[in-house]
């Protein structure tokens, strides 16, 4: 059986829980990385696909003089609009479709994991669909007192399992977590497929 493709979010957030201040501003990461990568090299030699909010790509097109190749010119975007433009970038793809049939025809898709770019609206929308599979957060030794947290405020209770924990010399804390409800969703589809397997 082909392992199922898994939906990550990677990301950093201050101290007090913010990717970005209110700005999108992100100045507070522009620090001494006396820790090197913080694993970011190896991340992304296990994802080929990056799934962008509309926020977050008009962001990262701007930090990046409007050229996300910076990210291999063999990895596919997604982003997530409701007013996709008629045309794209080469790369590029905006959606506009219920996220838990996105996720499912993206996992059935030969590739390798995904990387949930951000932001806190997108990530917030497939985690309360169910479609976020492992968390990996760098906490950065930063108070930025207000911004955009993680994940949009809603009313929600979600179970994480740590799988790993890793301290950088610079104060940097790096936590890994699997989300507990998708890894039961996992289990009960693999159930399934055994059975239909019979």
């Amino acid at each position: 059986m082909t392992r199922q493709r898994k939906i990550i979010v990677y990301i950093a957030t201050s101290a007090d829980g913010y990717i970005a201040r209110r700005d999108g501003s992100v100045d507070w990461l522009n620090r001494p990385r006396t820790a090197g990568d913080y694993g970011m090299g190896a991340f992304f030699k296990t994802i080929d696909t990056i799934l962008w909010g509309s926020k977050t790509y008009r962001v990262g097109l701007e930090m990046n003089a409007g050229d996300l190749g910076i990210y291999g010119s063999k990895t596919k975007n997604y982003v997530f609009t409701h007013h996709p433009p008629k045309t794209a970038p080469p790369g590029i793809e905006f959606v506009n479709e219920p996220i838990n049939q996105f996720s499912e025809r993206l996992r059935a898709t030969p590739g390798k994991d995904i990387w949930m770019m951000g932001g806190g609206g997108i990530i917030a929308s497939f985690l309360d669909a169910g479609e976020i599979d492992e968390f990996i957060i760098h906490i950065i030794p930063t108070f930025i007192g207000e911004g955009i947290p993680l994940i949009a405020p809603k009313h929600r209770d979600v179970s994480l399992k740590l799988l790993s924990v890793r301290d950088y010399s610079d104060g940097v804390i790096r936590l890994h977590y699997e989300v507990a409800r998708t890894a039961e969703k996992q289990k009960g589809a693999a159930k399934k497929g055994k059975r239909q397997g019979r």
